[in-house]
């Protein structure tokens, strides 16, 4: 074989590997790549006001996912990123996340609060944000170590109808006060 015949079987080889490669579609972790700007490398957020996505159920996910994308949860970024994949997408992305550790924050946080916060939580959430919020039943959000302001952020909305709540956790929610709903707040950022 001629050096000008290898050099073109070469060619044609790496051509032909590079367009398998493109066509390939893209695994749970690279469509979750797009997700690490905001929430952080494998879904542990660095930002106060961005949630940390790792140890989400998939359902979590991917029911938020599908509210972002129909306009259903309100959104100034969300809504527009989620009209960008798929279903498909979103159970992908679901089940890479949940199989995520859950991410630590370190924050600043009143003992007092926190202490409060365990006994409402108990009586009053724990049954769809067990085991003090590490893990969440059906599509309920795991809250465990979740930055304050982010959840401060999520409750106003709700509490002004900007967000709808779920009716079980709205049957809770409504009959607590403000100082209530910080303490219990303070408390899920602090589990760890």
């Amino acid at each position: 074989m001629t050096m000008k015949w290898r050099g073109w079987a070469l060619a044609t080889g790496v051509l032909a590997i590079s367009a398998m490669a493109q066509a390939a579609p893209p695994t749970a972790a690279m469509l979750s790549n797009a997700c690490a700007g905001c929430h952080g490398t494998n879904g542990g957020s660095a930002g106060p006001s961005m949630p940390s996505l790792a140890g989400q159920s998939k359902e979590a996910i991917v029911d938020a996912m599908k509210k972002f994308k129909s306009g259903a949860r309100p959104a100034t970024v969300m809504g527009r990123l989620a009209k960008g994949f798929s279903d498909a997408d979103f159970v992908a992305m679901g089940e890479y996340f949940s199989k995520q550790k859950l991410h630590p924050t370190t924050q600043s946080l009143d003992a007092a609060k926190i202490a409060k916060g365990a006994s409402l939580q108990e009586a009053n959430c724990g049954r769809c944000h067990i085991e003090d919020g590490k893990e969440g039943k059906d599509d309920t959000p795991a809250m465990a170590s979740q930055w304050l302001p982010y959840l401060q952020i999520q409750m106003a909305d709700y509490l002004s109808g900007k967000r709808k709540m779920p009716e079980k956790m709205e049957e809770k929610v409504k009959p607590m006060s403000k100082q209530d709903l910080d303490a219990l707040l303070h408390f899920y950022a602090s589990v760890k």
